[in-house]
């Protein structure tokens, strides 16, 4: 059986009111051109609540709720992974900073160690390599630090349609 909703209807209807088709917005009967073929939640054409069964209501809210919880964890999702891209880019360039450090303190120092061995006692020598060192350490630290600063890891669109949510849930209740 087909209707002018765009769905077929076998046995009469496929969930909601009998009569109506599956994403129809409007009463049986209506032509075709007065639905969008979109369904909203709370729209139900001219048909007021008071004439739903009580069935019908509970299951429209089931979907509605369930669409809504499989959109939030969407966007959280989402939003998570971008922070997680970030916060990796940033764990990188640590790492990377970390090892290069090590390698070019350890190769550096044994060579300024040397150089400065002509010119001055080697614990003096081995003292001024270790204080730029140091230094290297302390930079690499404040800007892997600030890297780190930039990563959110509240999902804010999130959190934000989930406040609208529950305010049209309290509007609902009214």
């Amino acid at each position: 059986m087909s209707s002018a909703y765009g769905g077929s209807q076998p046995g009469g209807y496929e969930g909601g009111q009998p009569g109506y088709a599956a994403g129809a917005t409007g009463p049986p009967g209506a032509s075709a051109g007065a639905s969008t073929g979109a369904s909203t939640a709370g729209t139900q054409g001219a048909e007021s609540i008071e004439d739903q069964s009580l069935g019908s209501i509970v299951s429209r809210i089931s979907a509605d709720f369930s669409t809504l919880v499989r959109q939030e964890v969407d966007l959280a999702k989402l939003e998570l992974k971008a922070e997680a891209k970030k916060a990796g880019k940033a764990a990188g360039l640590l790492g990377g900073a970390a090892f290069a450090g090590w390698m070019f303190a350890i190769f550096a120092s044994v060579t300024l160690m040397w150089a400065l061995d002509h010119i001055m006692d080697i614990a003096w020598a081995a003292f001024i390599v270790a204080a730029l060192w140091g230094i290297a350490a302390a930079v690499l630290g404040i800007t892997g630090r600030n890297k780190m600063r930039e990563v959110n890891p509240k999902p804010e669109q999130t959190a934000e349609t989930l406040q609208e949510d529950a305010q049209w849930l309290k509007a609902q209740k009214k």
